[in-house]
């Protein structure tokens, strides 16, 4: 069994992870959030444990440039208005997931595992 080394690199997409399409800007609202690797697989189920410490070290290193860049990209995209009904939409899911995490934290700090 062949063991790939996991890497950041640039793709032309911005940075990413080697082993994935799944780039490290699309982590970073997932780190600012403070959410565990268990609960970032939950909501991105294609990426392991190892990639997401390979990007949340990334992270970790350039957080003052990755979290500027996270700012400007909310700030283009609020710009860039959907429709009521789709914003709506977004916010109650964002809603739903915030839920679901709490739940999964008092679930692990509870000791119940599923």
């Amino acid at each position: 069994m062949s063991t790939k080394t996991i890497e950041i690199v640039d793709c032309g997409r911005g940075l990413q992870l080697s082993t994935s399409r799944v780039t490290v800007q699309d982590l970073v609202p997932y780190f600012q959030e403070g959410c565990s690797h268990e609960e970032i697989i939950r909501w991105i189920p294609t990426l392991t444990a190892e990639e997401i410490a390979v990007a949340q070290c990334y992270y970790r290193d350039h957080q003052r440039e990755l979290d500027e860049e996270d700012h400007l990209i909310r700030a283009r995209s609020r710009e860039q208005k959907n429709p009521a009904w789709i914003e709506k939409v977004l916010e109650e899911a964002r809603g739903e997931r915030l839920a679901i995490m709490q739940r999964l934290r008092q679930q692990q700090g509870n000791g119940e595992t599923k």
